[in-house]
């Protein structure tokens, strides 16, 4: 059985079979030999590797995105060549004919045809700034962790302090536990802490703070304290390493804070995944889609099934839902309005998911062209309609309960 050829588009290609130890290169095009060479990921090795391509003329390279051992090899070629991160899905082989050989040989051949779709991968400047800023997220659910465990110690000694306290890490609620770390069980001693508001429920705090408080306890507490400051000091740490980020990005951060919903940290957490180049994505659509908060195309038959979003970029995605969800808390604008209509009919998950799409497509425009989100008021005569129509579905349906109770 012959194989099918493809029409060559580039004149010479390598394709790229990335392992943790070893590279398998393939190299292919006009007025060259077809080989394929193996090397290891060493820097000095891709250097050596880098050098026979460079001998060979070879212009482009493709490469599955394979865990994090592409990484590496990119960061060494990129400069010397234009490189196609590629998903592995999109470059699957022939099933029965998989090695390593075969793997880089397919690449390459699909690379040379044109049948491969870059994927996006940012500059140096904000893959730091993405590292540090997945980062800083890790840290704090590991600092939210830490603190679940404290408030089980409390319970476990029956001190009852957030049912009463909305924030037992609040400045009296923490100043009462390093207070019980330190060894004072005194609820009238310790409830003289209280600050502001709490001053006026001392008594509550104080029957709160009468437990079954043992050095079992103290020294737990103790501890978790000790990990709960090494990790806020961590965390003060990484921020002040964003904030020499920012300050090349202040522009686009001050630009992004004007869509509603969206915060200073939030922007960050945009441009930590997006960068600052918007020709990068062909649209706002191709942005939505890489991001994950678009629906897909499923269709078969003339017949379309499920359309769920994509995976996406998931750190951007919940970013964009944490967006959403201010947005959606925001007074007399357009995301608001949209957030309260779809959360009646699909739903408040799927609203907010609709509104995160909102809510890129603005900050695409905005880093694209550099300038600020403009708000479409609602106008007055809308929200009163939609309240009038609500009004009135609400007195249908009280009817329709009295007509029922009446024949009952």
């Amino acid at each position: 059985m012959s194989t099918v050829e493809f029409p060559q588009l580039i004149e010479r290609g390598c394709g790229l079979d990335v392992h943790k130890e070893t590279v398998v290169a393939t190299i292919r095009g006009t007025a060259i030999e077809t080989e394929t060479r193996t090397y290891g990921t060493f820097t000095s090795e891709l250097q050596h590797l880098t050098c026979w391509l460079q001998n060979n003329g070879i212009t482009h390279i493709a490469m599955e995105s394979t865990g994090v051992y592409w990484k590496p090899v990119y960061y060494v070629l990129e400069d010397y060549f234009e490189i196609l991160l590629v998903n592995a899905r999109h470059i699957k082989n022939v099933p029965g004919h998989k090695t390593d050989k075969k793997d880089s040989e397919w690449i390459a051949k699909l690379l040379l045809s044109g049948l491969l779709k870059k994927s996006f991968v940012p500059n140096q400047q904000t893959r730091e700034l993405r590292t540090l800023y997945r980062h800083r997220k890790k840290l704090i659910r590991q600092r939210t962790t830490e603190k679940n465990r404290l408030q089980n110690i409390l319970e476990d000694a029956n001190i009852k302090l957030s049912s009463v306290l909305s924030d037992i890490f609040g400045k009296s609620g923490l100043a009462m536990i390093r207070q019980l770390a330190q060894g004072e069980t005194n609820p009238v001693t310790l409830s003289n802490l209280a600050k502001g508001s709490l001053i006026r429920k001392k008594e509550q705090i104080q029957l709160a703070l009468n437990g079954r408080f043992n050095q079992s306890h103290q020294f737990m507490l103790n501890l978790l304290l000790q990990t709960i400051d090494y990790i806020n000091s961590n965390i003060e740490k990484v921020e002040q390493q964003i904030d020499l980020y920012l300050n090349e990005m202040s522009t686009e951060v001050s630009l992004l804070q004007t869509i509603p919903g969206v915060t200073k940290q939030s922007a960050t957490g945009i441009l930590s995944e997006t960068g600052t180049d918007m020709q990068q994505f062909i649209s706002y659509k191709n942005l939505a889609s890489w991001a994950g908060v678009c629906p897909g195309n499923n269709e078969s038959a003339g017949k379309k099934k499920s359309s769920r979003t994509t995976q996406g970029n998931k750190y951007l995605k919940t970013t964009l839902i944490e967006c959403a969800w201010s947005a959606s808390h925001t007074k007399n604008t357009q995301l608001s309005y949209k957030y309260s209509i779809l959360a009646s009919r699909r739903g408040k998950k799927k609203a907010a998911m609709a509104i995160g799409h909102k809510i890129l497509t603005a900050a695409f425009h905005i880093l694209r062209d550099k300038v600020e989100y403009r708000e479409h008021q609602v106008k007055t005569e809308v929200i009163k309609a939609k309240r009038n129509k609500e009004m009135q579905r609400l007195q249908n349906r009280l009817d329709n309960l009295k007509t029922s109770a009446s024949n009952n």
